[in-house]
């Protein structure tokens, strides 16, 4: 496999060159690939390291991607980015139909991709919010306000006052019928704002959508926001230590309010990190937090919010990574998730997000050791820390295995760290796309939890090689046959799989069916494949690349397949019958007898899909 590095202009594509729901005891289907190794250290020859900095002009490493094209962050949204380099930065996407909503911290973009090749700005909305992670539902959109300076008239001019009318944290909720005139038609005002926040459906109404707040905001004065209180978690009436839950009645937004409050962290002790790295010793030890009752500083608790909860509704779970822990909800009760497990890890500094498998046999958490505006990926810096860890679910059970880290080192002028991303829909395996900051775009396998590995990547060179300017890759999703990727400084980016000795045509053809009317990445849909001919031969795929039969019998297979494909309707439907038949016996001594198993199923849906 070969990579390419080269310096380009944003708005040209880059060229890789590359070689040409399923059971969870399913392996990764590559016993007969030689796999990378597990890191044991950051690399300093692979070709992401030293790459030319520059905004416009930067050096790029790719394998086995193709950037599709680039869309600049519209002038709206130019300037001065503050201390941090956040003021104007984008964040997170959402996807409905043919539009990409993009989150910036001083408002929205609307981007319509029906051309992924030449997106048009439909409308920028210059609107502080502090972060600007957005959802989609129908035609509302849902944006999170947390900086205490955000203003109810979406002004840029702040809020001075302790306490303001004119302050605005929580959620803000957009009519996005006219894409290029959207109205602002509620402010959910929360006593914490909202950071993150997470769509989930009301599985018996669906003239109803909750909210789930995540706000690491300061608590507001009860003067401004009655029933708002600081006080330490043994308390019944705190507003630190608790998720907001907001009830939308989606034909009247303008009645959107706070209906519960989720004490998903009771009884959670402090939880334990990792010390300083090596290229940190210097850095100076953080305050002890304000004691809320007065008083000499607060003991250490466990955590007092959440920094991002993912929602799985088919299989009833949600996911919290809240700080210190990484915790595993029930939610078939919407209004009143409940805790069922919290795990922690010493190699993990800070829980950020998680993405759920298909089949709901997996969860990844990641960790944003350094907040995502400090370089966490350098040489030196342990493998372990600020990656992903990759857990088992069983019967409402996690049980940790393998860690993962975007390989290669990073400069010290770049932040890099693990960030969000989403499942890639490749049956038979689980695949994820996600974000790394200034450390660039990586795709991994983490069928087998315990030897997760790189499938390709995209890494542009720093900002600026002479200081640290935040920018990158904020988040990469999968929607609709393409790799959505916002890019915090640079603007938007489209993406396309390549074929590699790790995935195939067939695969990315397989991927590419799936398709959803709308995606918000913390609200995980099923994935369900359509019958056809590029699923059943990614199974095939599969056996082939892991050996899972032998090859006299898959090459049989292959041929009995294109046999059926150039047949048509009663015949075409004999064959598939068939063969599905012989693949049932066949699975009884395979060497990989839930792949062959999971084919036998495609090609049966196939047949009688006819």
């Amino acid at each position: 496999m070969k990579s390419v590095r080269r310096a380009w202009p944003l708005g040209l594509a880059a060229v890789t060159l590359s070689a040409v729901s399923c059971a969870s005891s399913m392996s990764g289907g590559s016993g007969g690939l030689s796999l990378p190794p597990r890191a044991t250290a950051a690399s300093t020859t692979d070709p992401r390291v030293g790459l030319k900095a520059g905004v416009t002009d930067a050096g790029v490493a790719v394998r086995n991607l193709r950037l599709v094209s680039h869309s600049a962050k519209p002038s709206l949204f130019a300037g001065d980015g503050g201390p941090r380099g956040l003021t104007y930065a984008n964040s997170d996407l959402a996807f409905a139909g043919t539009y990409v909503y993009q989150g910036n911290f001083s408002g929205f973009q609307i981007w319509d991709i029906a051309n992924p090749a030449a997106p048009v700005l439909r409308k920028a909305v210059l609107c502080a919010t502090g972060q600007g992670d957005p959802s989609i539902y129908g035609n509302l959109l849902f944006l999170s306000s947390e900086s205490t300076g955000n203003r109810t008239d979406c002004g840029t001019g702040g809020v001075a006052d302790r306490v303001s009318p004119d302050r605005m944290v929580g959620v803000r909720i957009y009519d996005i019928s006219d894409k290029e005139n959207p109205r602002k038609v509620m402010d959910v005002q929360t006593c914490r704002g909202s950071h993150t926040h997470t769509l989930v459906p009301d599985p018996a109404d669906k003239s109803i959508v909750y909210v789930y707040v995540a706000g690491s905001a300061g608590v507001r004065p009860g003067e401004e926001l009655a029933g708002c209180v600081d006080a330490p978690i043994d308390s019944a009436n705190t507003s630190r230590f608790r998720v907001e839950v907001i009830r939308v009645p989606l034909a009247h937004p303008e009645e959107a309010k706070v209906v519960s409050y989720a004490r998903i962290f009771n009884d959670l002790a402090a939880a334990h990190a990792h010390g300083a790295a090596p290229g940190d010793s210097g850095a100076p030890p953080r305050a002890p937090r304000a004691n809320p009752a007065g008083g000499p500083p607060a003991p250490r608790t466990g955590p007092n919010q959440c920094h991002d909860i993912t929602v799985y509704p088919a299989i009833g779970y949600a996911a919290g990574a809240c700080g210190g822990y990484g915790l595993l909800l029930d939610i078939r009760d919407p209004v009143n998730p409940k805790r069922l497990q919290a795990v922690g890890d010493t190699n993990f500094a800070f829980w950020h997000s998680a993405t759920f498998s298909n089949d709901g046999s997996k969860l990844l958490f990641t960790d944003e050791w350094g907040g995502g505006t400090q370089p966490k990926c350098r040489f030196d810096d342990p493998i372990d820390w600020g990656g992903d860890a990759i857990f088992t679910l069983k019967d409402g059970r996690l049980t940790q295995g393998a860690y993962f880290k975007m390989p290669a080192a990073q400069s010290r002028q770049e932040n890099c760290v693990a960030h969000n991303g989403s499942l890639i829909p490749v049956p038979g395996r689980d695949i994820m796309v996600q974000g790394w900051y200034q450390g660039g775009l990586d795709v991994i396998d983490f069928t087998d939890p315990n030897h997760p590995y790189e499938i390709a990547y995209f890494d542009r060179g720093p900002v600026d090689s002479t200081k640290m300017v935040t920018a990158g890759y904020w988040a990469g999703y999968w929607y609709n046959g393409h790799i959505i990727a916002s890019e915090m400084l640079r603007g938007l980016d489209i993406f396309e799989l390549v074929p590699s000795e790790y995935l195939s045509q067939n695969e990315i053809d397989a991927a590419k069916l799936v398709r959803f009317d709308t995606f918000n990445p913390q609200m995980q849909p099923r994935i369900v494949w359509p019958p056809a001919f590029p699923v059943v031969r990614s199974y095939l795929d599969q056996l082939v690349r892991g050996q899972g039969l032998p090859s006299s019998r898959t090459s049989a297979i292959a041929a009995q397949v294109t046999a059926a494909e150039q047949a048509s309707g009663a015949a075409r439907r004999s064959a598939l019958t068939a063969l599905a038949a012989q693949l049932d016996g066949d699975a009884g001594g395979a060497r990989d007898a839930a792949r062959v198993r999971a084919m036998a199923a495609a090609v049966r849906d196939l047949a009688n899909a006819m």
